[in-house]
């Protein structure tokens, strides 16, 4: 490493402008991949934090995904599922975007109605109460007690406010299974409904029951494809950091392709000298580390500062997958385009590169 940073020190201006480079890359990787992060969560926290092993979906068309948009199951098909071989507990849970009203302020909400004192429900929900959200109670202005209006026309009392949850980036009310059926239409078919099945599992395989009972399972993380807008946002910001990705390695990669081919003399002489080839190798591709490791810390304490002071309703996460992950990924990426950038210094003909420089 002598040489590499001697190098270093020599030309400070060109590696403190490769150092900065690579640090706004990682700080610009570290930001997409917090914001990828923060919108999934508000796309799909309350679907991740059901206490289910997998939902159950109204047997879509052929050709077809299943959705939450397009779901309805009846109560004939949750009974059924619940006398199924292996199946602990089939809750019924209805999902509808509705309004919620406390005076002359209303806000939007998704409305999730379940079985009071079944496996998805607040404890403090009783029929003719809502459980809301903390955002959802401090949009409204209210407490428990207070009355709210729901959807058109129902009026229901706040019994409890919990910690929040979101669902396709809207906060969640608890209402009762029963409250909850005039917030969608219901089905041709008539009687209690809901929109999927929350099941408990001990082991049991889903498929013999799907195709007795008309419907599809799949798991909680499958599921969150089924909310409308969680795919196409997550597919698009993956897809962003999948690019800076690959232009940070293009990058480092140039930038030691030239510099390699500048120091071509240098690297002749050493080798005119007796330098082994897997010094040279080691040199510069620790010369590459040196930059990656300081550029992406730089980089990364930029994206953990962002997270600090963003607002907090801004959908933004700092945690080690999006701050050490894109990181340590940066630093590999970026290693593999040094390495095929300096793979030149093992083919240096000591007499030509000399001759080249007189």
């Amino acid at each position: 490493m002598f040489v590499a940073v001697r190098d270093l020190v020599f030309a400070r201006g060109r590696f403190a402008l490769m150092i900065v480079t690579v640090a706004l890359l990682t700080a610009l990787v570290g930001l997409v991949s917090g914001l990828t992060v923060g919108l999934g969560r508000a796309n799909t926290s309350a679907i991740d934090a059901l206490p289910a092993d997998r939902l159950a979906f109204a047997a879509p068309a052929s050709g077809q995904g299943v959705s939450f948009a397009d779901s309805a199951v009846d109560e004939s098909q949750w009974r059924r599922w619940a006398e199924q071989p292996g199946v602990r507990s089939a809750a019924p849970l209805g999902i509808a975007t509705t309004r919620l009203g406390a005076g002359e302020r209303t806000v939007a909400a998704a409305a999730f109605g379940v079985e009071p004192g079944g496996p998805l429900a607040p404890r403090a929900l009783a029929p003719g109460t809502v459980v809301l959200s903390r955002a959802l109670a401090e949009d409204l202005r209210v407490a428990v007690g207070a009355r709210l209006s729901v959807g058109s026309g129902t009026s229901l009392t706040v019994a409890a406010v919990v910690s929040g949850s979101s669902y396709s980036h809207t906060p969640v009310a608890w209402t009762t299974l029963a409250d909850w059926q005039p917030l969608r239409p219901a089905p041709a078919r008539g009687g209690p409904y809901a929109t999927v099945i929350a099941l408990d599992l001990a082991g049991a395989h889903t498929g013999a029951g799907d195709r007795t009972i008309g419907t599809r399972s799949t798991t909680i993380g499958a599921a969150r494809s089924a909310i409308g807008s969680y795919t196409a946002e997550n597919g698009s910001l993956r897809l962003m950091r999948g690019f800076l990705f690959a232009i940070s390695a293009l990058v480092v990669g140039a930038f030691f392709t030239v510099w390699t081919i500048q120091r071509a003399g240098d690297i002749a002489v050493l080798k005119a000298l007796g330098a082994p080839t897997g010094y040279l190798l080691g040199d510069a591709l620790g010369q590459a580390f040196l930059v990656l490791l300081v550029g992406t810390a730089v980089g990364t304490g930029i994206a953990a500062l962002f997270g600090a002071v963003t607002p907090a309703g801004v959908p933004f996460v700092v945690d080690p997958s999006t701050t050490a992950f894109p990181a340590a990924v940066l630093i590999l990426l970026g290693m593999v385009g040094a390495g095929l950038a300096v793979r030149r210094v093992t083919s240096i003909d000591p007499h030509t590169a000399l001759s080249g420089t007189r």
